[in-house]
């Protein structure tokens, strides 16, 4: 059900790359509440996705570029902005890589250029994309700047592999960059730490399917859909969440606040 939460804003979204990507969620549902928007991602991503179908479905244009170029996403910006007619209310970082799990490497055993790769795909893209907005004065004020996370930056998950360490980087740059942005220019800047869901990159983690099991278990409301996700980053892009900045947010359920529930406790019982 629409609300018109987003009527009148402009924004951009990362990482869209198919249907099971929260970006894509996100994106439709930005569509549905009178938001207008910008889709962009790496150009080797757009060629593995279906972008060219939310783009007609959501009568938005696309802008190729690389979240680790800085040249790249100046010209983003800027195009941005003229394509939508001045300044942005929204933002949405949904990009994550990791090298050394594409090519199975253990945590124990990485190849440091796979992980110098994966942290500024992952991680300090976000302060690029920032610094790129804050530095063109592209937002307006009480603008919503949102990357998505995951638990793993606070717990040990053991396959989750070098991208836990630019998750945890990734909630830094956020309540570093958020604080900036808030005094200067009255722009929010938060994190969504989300349940496991079965995206494209998602299910490149080993163990996957095991993990989003057990989560389900452990889950008093059960696991957070991306359809969820995409509700949820919604109602950080609205005026109903003005004073909310430099936070994590867990949207999983419970989870993260759960010790173990009483399904596990009877699964280990059987």
């Amino acid at each position: 059900m629409a609300h018109n939460l987003l009527k009148g804003k402009r924004g951009i979204i990362f990482g869209a790359l198919d249907e099971n990507s929260i970006a894509w969620k996100t994106a439709e549902r930005v569509y549905e509440e009178g938001g207008r928007f910008v889709l962009t991602n790496a150009p080797i991503a757009m060629r593995m996705g279906q972008i060219n179908e939310l783009a007609s479905k959501t009568e938005s244009e696309i802008i190729p570029a690389d979240a680790t170029s800085e040249e790249d996403l100046e010209k983003l910006v800027t195009q941005s902005m003229e394509i939508l007619g001045g300044k942005l209310d929204f933002v949405l970082h949904s990009i994550g890589m990791s090298v050394n799990v594409r090519k199975g490497r253990h945590y124990t055993d990485e190849k440091y250029d796979f992980t110098t790769k994966g942290w500024d795909v992952s991680a300090l893209s976000f302060h690029k994309v920032m610094q790129s907005l804050y530095k063109a004065d592209a937002m307006n004020e009480w603008g919503s700047i949102v990357a998505l996370t995951y638990m793993a930056a606070q717990r040990t998950f053991p396959d989750y592999n070098d991208m836990a360490d630019n998750k945890a980087y990734l909630e830094s740059v956020a309540r570093s960059f958020g604080y900036f942005f808030g005094k200067e220019k009255k722009v929010r800047v938060n994190t969504v730490s989300q349940s496991p869901t079965p995206t494209t990159a998602g299910k490149g983690v080993k163990g996957f399917d095991g993990f989003i099991a057990y989560a389900e278990l452990m889950s008093p409301l059960g696991n957070a859909t991306a359809a969820d996700c995409a509700d949820y980053t919604i109602s950080l892009f609205s005026d109903l969440t003005r004073k909310v900045t430099m936070q994590n947010l867990f949207h999983d359920g419970g989870f993260s606040n759960t010790g173990v529930s009483q399904e596990v406790i009877e699964r280990f019982s059987e």
